[in-house]
């Protein structure tokens, strides 16, 4: 009797430690799936980020003009009002790409051309305002807009993360080109393609000789411009979504043509007939 209570003994502190080794796995298993699972406030403020990324804020033009005469009045209402139109326009796209492109993907692919249609607006507008009196200089200055940002652009986060997930890319590319420059990757480089742009000089009618200095400044801008975004296309690549280069750079081209071309056809006008149609030149292309 007394050689059997040992073993007895020896059992049961078998069996109890086997036990409390079963609970000590189970506490392990429970905690790290416990770490695994994101924090709740978390959560909350990726989907504040995502839901508010903040709203574009512009300079009022119309408080900045002087007096518009009557025969303009109806032109400069309606490019005042495309201002507010371009401004709802690019807030609602503000909000259609939360979380898309890189760090700089708001500047490139929003305020850039948001910039560039209200330098051709008001570009209008002051051209309106001069045919009847003193030509405003100075509102160009009233083109830029700034983010007011609740959250998404320079935060951490779900938006942070795309960016660094989006950067990886052409950081990877950068890192490439730095170690190897291997033909792969110069053929890379090449195969980003070029930007096409209609002639403009040979769709112009007789240009007076009054006309020819400004016409001729201007269409050397039209050449400066598309070397311009031929570079930003090879700087870029890799950079945004499916969209980018129609958004931040033809995009933005189109404008800067658009305005440019009107110029050119105003100097003709002063001396002879406004040609008209030219703007249907401004819209360039990717040739690949």
């Amino acid at each position: 009797m007394s050689r059997a209570l040992p073993k007895y003994n020896k059992r049961r502190v078998v069996f109890i430690g086997g036990a409390a080794a079963v609970a000590l796995t189970g506490a392990v298993i429970a905690g790290t799936a416990l770490a695994g699972t994101p924090d709740k406030s978390s959560t909350t403020q990726s989907a504040r980020t995502l839901s508010d990324p903040g709203t574009i804020t512009c300079p009022d033009v119309k408080s900045q003009l002087p007096a518009v005469p009557a025969s303009a009045q109806a032109e400069v209402d309606r490019n005042l009002t495309l201002l507010d139109t371009q401004i709802a326009e690019a807030n609602k796209r503000l909000v259609d790409t939360v979380g898309q492109g890189g760090a700089n993907f708001v500047q490139n692919a929003i305020l850039g051309p948001l910039k560039d249609k209200r330098v051709s607006t008001i570009d209008r507008i002051a051209i309106a305002i001069g045919r009847q009196g003193t030509k405003p200089t100075g509102l160009d200055a009233l083109a830029a807009c700034t983010l007011n940002s609740a959250g998404a652009t320079g935060t951490t986060g779900s938006t942070g993360a795309t960016d660094a997930a989006t950067a990886t890319p052409s950081a990877t590319a950068a890192a490439t080109q730095a170690a190897g420059g291997t033909d792969d990757t110069a053929a890379g480089s090449s195969a980003v393609g070029t930007i096409s742009c209609p002639d403009v000089k040979s769709q112009l009618p007789a240009v007076p000789a009054s006309a020819q200095a400004e016409v001729d400044r201007n269409l050397a801008l039209l050449d400066t411009q598309i070397a311009e975004a031929n570079k930003r296309l090879v700087d870029t690549v890799g950079q945004g979504g499916a969209n980018f280069v129609q958004n931040a750079i033809l995009g933005p081209l189109k404008d800067k043509r658009v305005s440019t071309i009107d110029r050119i056809a105003i100097a003709i006008g002063r001396q002879g007939t406004k040609p008209t149609g030219l703007d249907s030149l401004a819209a360039c292309t990717l040739t690949k």
